[in-house]
């Protein structure tokens, strides 16, 4: 059972990795960049300060530190635990797909730090800021979305990756955003 849904998941990737063109790839190297996302991260930074002031949002970016350590390391047990290659290092696939960028990755890829971390945050400021923009949540989500889709296209992550990190990303960003609203209001910050 396990050995089928790991073909179907290279199959899957071969498909959707096979999409991809010369004229995209700059796009999804760009999506798939964590540096590309520092106006957003800076623009929900003012959001944050307008609704909690300067001592909420200070324990905010703590959190978001803390939530960003967390689902970064949590990644790396995993894929080290689980010791999974990635596409661009398992012989099956790799003579066959697209590696958009000059250089793979570490060996393994399960699951993926950059879906993780972006479905984390997404959820968390989603929370957070929804009293202040109302589809704010959905659009970080979407955001998320195309961080997550870009490892496939790359040729960094396997679906399942990239799934398993969506998943984790957004249980650890709700959970963060349980424990920031909580102590909110017990220590009205």
């Amino acid at each position: 059972m396990l050995d089928q849904l790991l073909q179907f998941d290279k199959d899957v990737f071969i498909y959707l990795n096979g999409l991809g063109s010369p004229t995209w790839d700059t796009f999804w190297q760009f999506i798939s960049n964590k540096f590309s996302a520092i106006p957003l991260y800076l623009f929900l930074l003012i959001l944050s300060f307008r609704k909690f002031g300067f001592k909420g949002t200070l324990v905010l970016v703590i959190s978001v530190g803390l939530l960003i350590t967390v689902s970064d390391q949590l990644s790396n047990f995993f894929k080290y635990g689980v010791a999974r290659l990635r596409p661009c290092h398992d012989l099956e696939v790799s003579s066959i797909m697209r590696l958009v960028k000059s250089y793979c990755g570490g060996k393994y890829g399960y699951y993926s730090a950059h879906a993780s971390n972006s479905f984390a945050l997404a959820i968390f400021f989603g929370f957070m800021l929804r009293s202040q923009i109302r589809y704010i949540g959905l659009a970080l989500v979407f955001w998320a979305l195309l961080v997550a889709y870009s490892r496939i296209y790359i040729g960094v992550h396997f679906p399942l990756d990239v799934m398993t990190g969506a998943l984790i990303g957004s249980f650890l960003g709700w959970l963060f955003a349980k424990l920031f609203i909580f102590a909110h209001r017990k220590f009205s910050l």
